[in-house]
This record gives structure tokens, sequence and C-alpha cells, in this order.
């Protein structure tokens, strides 16, 4: 199956409200190349020096969303053309993100990554931590960056009731800050699924599926 094909039949399988970010990451160029003339417009890199060269060498409608965890001393490079940020697990990289937007006069959209996962490997806030910071003083000075929704990594498992008990339980804390208004949050995404388990995670209640292997091949 050729890149196009797999990209075809997966948008096809997706319902209208679902966002597919097609993870790039390790892959050439061309191979993105394949994916943007079938029409796709989002891709999802982990590396921010790797996002930035496809980006230098890239038509300029693509939006790139950083989908890896985000060292802080990283952000300036990525800060002038990231259209959005899906791990943000900490006040101290709003801060740094907010910086960097101001200097590119931007206002950079974020998602807070939120742990799920029975991993000690994952990253992100607890519930506790997430409104914590949602209601710190902190936070409400940023203004040049917008949050979006949240984002969560289920465990890597092969029990579907584990990983669907995971999305659910995403999908509850998004439900429950949904409604908060501030000038910062406009939460509407709910960024959790791959090419594992992207069809339970709509199912739980996922906008924007992450997927890699099922476009592009193994790596």
């Amino acid at each position: 199956m050729s890149i196009a094909s797999n990209l075809n039949t997966i948008k096809a399988s997706l319902p209208e409200n679902v966002t597919l970010v097609a993870v790039s990451k390790t892959k050439p160029v061309s191979d993105l190349m394949e994916a943007y003339e079938s029409g796709q417009r989002i891709f999802g890199e982990n590396k921010i020096q790797e996002m930035t060269d496809k980006w230098e060498e890239m038509p300029k409608d693509i939006q790139w969303h950083m989908i890896g965890h985000v060292q802080t001393n990283k952000v300036k490079f990525m800060a002038p053309f990231v259209n959005l940020i899906h791990g943000v697990d900490s006040l101290k990289l709003l801060q740094e993100i907010n910086k960097q937007s101001l200097k590119n006069n931007r206002i950079i959209d974020c998602l807070l990554q939120i742990y799920i996962a029975e991993e000690e490997s994952k990253f992100g806030l607890d519930e506790n931590e997430l409104n914590e910071l949602l209601t710190s003083t902190e936070f409400k000075e940023l203004k040049n960056i917008r949050i979006l929704g949240l984002m969560g990594m289920a465990t890597f498992t092969e029990n579907q009731n584990q990983i669907k008990k995971e999305f659910t339980r995403l999908k509850s804390i998004f439900d429950s800050i949904q409604h908060r208004k501030d000038e910062q949050l406009q939460i509407s995404k709910i960024s959790m699924g791959m090419s594992g388990d992207y069809k339970l995670a709509i199912e739980c209640g996922s906008t924007m599926v992450r997927i890699g292997s099922s476009i592009f091949g193994g790596r």
C-alpha cells in the first residue's frame, strides 16, 4: 500500500470532527511530500531540529504539530512557525513558550498533557496539578499562549479495557475544564489515540488522533 492510499483509507474512516495528525518523525521529506500531495496538511514531529529542517524545506501551508516532550531551551527554534504544541506539562514550559511567542509577535496554541497511563516513563500533569496551573496568577499573566485542550497517552498494552479506562479518564478531565472562562482558554480539542488505538480513542471522545506507522509504515 502506498502512503497516499493508506492516508485515504484512514481519512475515510474518521468522523468529520476528528483531526488527523500525520506523525512524520524520522521520515524523509519525500514521504511527507507524498502525503502532502494527497491533501494532508498537518504533520507531527517529536524533535524540534528535525521539524525545523522540514519546515524550511516544505510548503508553507503546512501546520506543524510538536508532539514530543519539549525541553524549554529548544522552544525558541520552533516559536516562529509551530502551529500546536501537544505535550505541555509544566508552568515553566508555558512561560517559555509565552516568552518566545512574544518575541515572534505570535500567540502559540498548546495542549496540556495529562498523565493517564500506568507507566513511569510518560510525562504529564495530574488532575490536581492541572487545576492548580489553570487557577494560578502566573498562568493568567501569560497573554501569548492559548490552551486549546488536553492531550494524553495511554499505557502501551494489549489490554483494551485498561486503554479505554485511561481514555475515558482523560475525557472526563477534559469535560471538567471545558467550561472555564479565561482569555487563554479555548478548550475544544482532546488529542488521544495513535495507530494502534485511535478507533477506541475516537469512541471515547478524541477529536485529534496522531497516526504514523499506519500511514508511513514502520520506522
